[in-house]
């Protein structure tokens, strides 16, 4: 509530009555349960902003929603405290050995129990397993896309378009794993879209909100990871233009991983809108906008150049005056009818860029 009715930042969260809005074309569902155990609904609505916290799916769902026409549900089934290395292992990955101090120990590959045993001996299994809980997030995604209508009203189809990923604290304590979260991440990607029948399913992550880049250790090597699977990097070349990676650092207001980053809602935002916005870049949204630098007349270009510069607060006044101004082009006829044909295609492109509010568009 401080960030955007009080600092104003996030203008598309609130009406001009000073209300949340609620977008009728993002449906917003977060289920969760532990490993394989029975799966609690905590959302199931359109998507604004309820209770008092929130997560970066908010941020996500305003971009992705005015990326597309159709109609978008931000699905987000997961819990924390997990691992890549040992909970969210992916199907078929393998076992390794690592020393520690003078032993070698075996670590669990994919439903492998314990986590790890010392070499040459015999395991003696736990009540978990290696990717016991991407086996349950994975189920529970898919209990919920096997009854849309009850999660989206009235849809009867769907397209997995893209997953997004913030993760990577619990690894971090674990120098196995730290060591071997690149190889992890890359067949976790690949196991998504396999699981899902989705090939061509966008990838995005962000980075521990802590960790800055020439980090060393357990950190470090996580960074480096989800920093190479980003398709520009050119390390995974089946990457690029699919997999994108979000370097969280600047977007954090102080805080870190383990202590959910103080709670700060301005952190989850901006991490959020930085997902979003990196799978709008994927799917190609952003393209449409430099087609039309040519047409910009003197109500539009203020927007067009605010949005170049990145300043998303000034774009989002500047598109409320030229909307004005088009409204009253419409009225008076001060424009042909090309003119206004352009000015209403620019308004589209200018309200996936600013997140104009879906009641307001």
């Amino acid at each position: 509530t401080h960030a955007a009715k009080e600092k104003r930042k996030y203008p598309y969260l609130v009406d001009d009555a000073g209300n949340w809005t609620v977008r009728k074309d993002v449906r917003n569902v977060r289920v969760m349960g532990s490993g394989t155990g029975n799966m609690k609904v905590f959302n199931n609505e359109w998507m604004t902003i309820t209770g008092r916290s929130i997560g970066p799916e908010i941020g996500i769902g305003h971009y992705v929603g005015h990326a597309t026409d159709a109609p978008v549900l931000i699905l987000k089934s997961c819990i924390g405290n997990r691992s890549l290395g040992w909970d969210l292992l992916p199907p078929g990955s393998p076992s390794f050995a690592f020393e520690e101090k003078g032993k070698i120990w075996h670590y669990a590959g994919y439903k492998e129990s314990p986590l790890r045993w010392e070499k040459g001996t015999e395991p003696k299994p736990i009540g978990w397993y290696a990717g016991m809980q991407y086996d349950g997030d994975t189920a529970n995604a898919k209990k919920v896309l096997a009854d849309l209508d009850k999660y989206y009203p009235g849809a009867s189809g769907y397209e997995v378009a893209g997953f997004f990923f913030w993760q990577g604290d619990k690894d971090r304590y674990n120098a196995a794993h730290a060591s071997r979260y690149e190889q992890n991440l890359v067949h976790f990607i690949k196991q998504l879209r396999e699981d899902f029948d989705a090939p061509r399913a966008k990838f995005v992550c962000a980075t521990l909100g802590q960790t800055e880049k020439g980090a060393e250790g357990n950190e470090g090597l996580i960074l480096e990871a989800q920093l190479a699977v980003d398709g520009g990097s050119g390390k995974y070349p089946e990457f690029k233009g699919n997999v994108a990676t979000v370097y969280s650092k600047p977007l954090c207001h102080g805080g870190a991983s383990n202590g959910h980053y103080g709670g700060n809602a301005e952190t989850y935002m901006d991490v959020g809108e930085a997902l979003g916005r990196a799978m709008v870049e994927l799917i190609g949204s952003e393209s449409s906008l430099e087609q039309f630098a040519e047409h910009l007349d003197a109500d539009s270009r203020p927007v067009y150049k605010a949005i170049k510069a990145k300043k998303y607060s000034t774009a989002y006044k500047a598109l409320k005056e030229f909307y004005m101004a088009y409204k009253a082009n419409v009225k008076e006829k001060k424009l042909d009818e090309d003119a206004l044909e352009r000015q209403k295609e620019l308004l589209g492109v200018f309200k996936n860029e600013v997140l104009w509010p879906i009641d307001q568009a």
